[in-house]
């Protein structure tokens, strides 16, 4: 029966997405089709909808919202362009300065947004014109930017991985934003890396530095937009507030700081509810949608089988987490992120608990490979995005990215076999 049910229910799922199906609905329906193989049909609406129901049921839940609300603000806010001076000054000597200040503008915009298209889209329309008035190739900016736009979402304050806390059992969100932190750094040193090579060969410039006066008065602007991320994940930290709380904390600041700045009028208000509204609407409802699918996984005993499977492939912990990585490469080419964590983490984490690795690194693992779908055809939405806003061709830019892509996955490598990469900070501030 546990074969039959598997068969269907994914059978089923990817038959809806094949035909163009949103992917919360192929979910819903691939698992009610499931239930009722085995259950009597009142039982399984029944069952279904209580499921539904109880997988939002969560007061760590509200971070998700919050945090939505709080990077919308941000970007509403001016902060980009304060950032994108202030990354100037960090890395204005390096050949090809202005892809450096990319991926670094990457970095901090993507960790206060919680969002790669976001990233991308913004340090694309102030970045790609720059590079362009100073000879870049459109490609070369495009790639850099596609490259490095998916960290924010490993640096924290980051919504995924409180998805992936829910998802796992209730992993601490604390140690999880620590985590995230390294994994995120490297990703963008590495894509880094790829650009100075890049740069030195194509010859191009360097940024003219600003003046000592320049430099105080930038760093002073971009300190308070910082100061968000200090203040969330040291009071989460700290234990002075939790996960959800951090995220009320970020609205009000982030209202605040916007109306010092005079960056946010009265009559943008209902524009950025809405767009808060809408993002948590599709996330909630994913993860909705997904519980009644784990739910229909762990009634079937489909992780239980799939365990079996992959250890009768290999009993090796280095064989079993490059089976995962491998999977996890394929479906982040074709599934969004959040549904991703939502469907796989039940069904491989048991799998790694065999094995003794912790749950925080393995939330770094998997969330770090789904990451990579972001800048991956056929579903990247960073890559789309990056393309649109550079007016470059995807095709065009596959090419370029593709130093890129391999350097991000020999970091991927060393984050899943190097559990302190994880698991340093997270244990240096005892969360």
């Amino acid at each position: 029966m546990t074969v039959i049910a598997g068969i269907l229910l994914f059978a089923s799922f990817f038959f809806l997405l094949l035909f163009g199906a949103p992917i919360a609905i192929a979910i819903i329906v691939s698992s009610i089709l499931t239930f009722f193989l085995i259950l009597p049909f009142d039982v399984a609406i029944l069952t279904s909808a209580q499921r539904m129901v109880t997988g939002i049921d969560n007061f760590t839940m509200l971070a998700i919202p919050l945090f939505v609300l709080s990077g919308i603000i941000m970007n509403n806010g001016g902060i980009a362009f304060r950032l994108v001076n202030f990354a100037k000054v960090l890395v204005g000597k390096l050949p090809g300065s202005l892809a450096h200040t990319n991926v670094v503008g990457n970095m901090l915009f993507g960790s206060i947004s919680g969002s790669s298209v976001a990233s991308a889209a913004a340090m694309g329309r102030i970045m790609t014109p720059m590079q362009t008035n100073q000879g870049y190739k459109k490609t070369y900016s495009a790639a850099v930017n596609i490259a490095s736009a998916p960290t924010g979402l490993l640096i924290p304050p980051s919504s995924i991985l409180i998805v992936y806390s829910l998802v796992s059992g209730g992993t601490s969100v604390a140690a999880l934003f620590m985590a995230g932190y390294i994994p995120g750094i490297l990703w963008g040193l590495a894509v880094m890396v790829v650009a100075y090579f890049m740069a030195k060969k194509e010859g191009y410039p360097v940024s003219k530095l600003p003046t000592i006066k320049d430099v105080l008065y930038i760093v002073a602007s971009a300190v308070p937009s910082l100061l968000l991320i200090i203040i969330v994940i040291g009071g989460i930290v700290a234990g002075i507030f939790t996960a959800t709380e951090g995220a009320a904390v970020a609205v009000i600041y982030a209202t605040v700081l916007s109306m010092i700045y005079k960056s946010i009028k009265i009559k943008d208000v209902p524009a950025i509810l809405k767009e808060t509204i809408e993002i948590t609407g599709m996330i909630l409802f994913l993860i909705t949608a997904s519980a009644l699918f784990s739910l229909v996984m762990s009634y079937i005993g489909l992780p239980e089988a799939l365990s079996r499977a992959l250890l009768s492939i290999t009993d090796h912990q280095v064989g079993i987490i490059l089976i995962m990585l491998a999977i996890l490469l394929v479906i982040g080419t074709f599934m969004d992120i959040t549904p991703a964590v939502l469907i796989f983490t039940p069904i491989f984490l048991p799998i790694s608990q065999t094995f003794g690795i912790d749950p925080v690194h393995f939330g770094m693992i998997v969330c770090f490979a789904l990451c990579i779908g972001n800048m991956t055809p056929p579903v990247g939405s960073a890559l789309f995005v990056g393309c649109s806003v550079a007016d470059v061709r995807i095709e065009h830019v596959i090419k370029t990215l593709l130093p890129y892509f391999a350097v991000v996955i020999i970091v991927l490598l060393l984050v899943a076999f190097i559990p302190q990469i994880s698991l340093f900070l997270p244990n240096l501030f005892g969360v």
